[in-house]
């Protein structure tokens, strides 16, 4: 759907969760020294300037990034360690304390990237594609990553399994389009057909909609069928009937890292209490291994 545009969204509380994670899942996998291969399949801009263009108009950063800042600016809590590692990656991308730019999922992971390792980023909107191969050329990284204009869905099975056996797969379409769940499904049961034990990591949107309400237990489904180990998280920051801001999200992770959970057991409650904006905020955190 070539109406979505990320940088409405850009530091909203989705991102915050869904950058959070993956941050932990890149450190966790890059503890070994061997190469490691990451694929961003829906990769937007970059890059997001919240102080002007779409990101300014909608203002979902002050209920993200920005609340977050303060929250934690007033009340001195205790910062978890998973928070502390995702606010330094939004440092990276700005001089003084005041958060003026914001990294999408490609700057996160090109900045986390060793020597080693391949970072691939697919984009189909025909802007978007220029305005980010135009940031990442700016990382100076270009053996490094590789920038596509084309479907992330269809093309992921050319790159699986990596030659080093290790990686990492970040699915987040953004489900404008219906059909987006019918092809999240089909590209992660080829994936799994062709690399059981690479990590897969899926944002959604939790909204009133049949395939999003469906979805966990759809991705669940499909790990049993694989026999592989998962982990689903979700953030609600209101429960607002008739809101039409996106009020939860969610991340659902296969074959996750041992460590995951702990991470989000700490982080979490701070993000509900620093977000939320009335009784319905809450979380909740899953797994196989419960």
């Amino acid at each position: 759907m070539f109406s979505y545009r990320h940088a409405f969204h850009a530091g909203s509380h989705a991102d915050i969760l869904k950058h959070l994670i993956t941050i932990q899942l890149v450190q966790y996998l890059q503890e070994k020294p061997g190469a490691l291969s990451i694929v961003d399949t829906h990769a937007g801009a970059g890059l997001y300037n919240l102080q002007d263009g779409f990101a300014a108009i909608s203002q979902e950063s002050a209920g993200g990034i920005i609340r977050l800042k303060d929250y934690l600016a007033s009340t001195g809590s205790h910062v978890s360690t998973s928070i502390n590692d995702y606010l330094a990656c939004i440092a990276i991308e700005n001089t003084s304390e005041d958060i003026a730019l914001y990294p999408g999922s490609p700057f996160i992971l090109a900045r986390l990237l060793r020597p080693q390792d391949r970072l691939r980023l697919f984009e189909l909107h025909p802007n978007e594609i220029d305005i980010l191969r135009s940031n990442v050329n700016q990382l100076g990284l270009g053996k490094q990553i590789d920038v596509y204009a084309a479907d992330g869905f269809s093309r992921l099975k050319g790159l699986l399994p990596p030659p080093s056996r290790r990686g990492l797969v970040l699915i987040d379409p953004s489900y404008e389009d219906k059909q987006d769940y019918r092809h999240l499904e089909a590209c992660l049961e080829e994936a799994l057909g062709r690399f059981a034990t690479g990590c897969y990591a899926i944002w959604y949107p939790v909204i009133a909609r049949r395939e999003s309400i469906a979805l966990p237990d759809r991705l669940k489904a499909i790990a049993k069928a694989h026999q592989r180990t998962w982990l689903r998280a979700e953030l609600r920051v209101e429960n607002a009937p008739g809101e039409r801001r996106l009020q939860a999200s969610g991340m659902f992770v296969f074959n996750p890292p041992w460590t995951l959970q702990g991470h989000l057991k700490d982080a979490l409650p701070l993000l509900k209490n620093a977000l939320g904006l009335d009784s319905g905020a809450g979380y909740t955190l899953q797994s196989s291994e419960a």
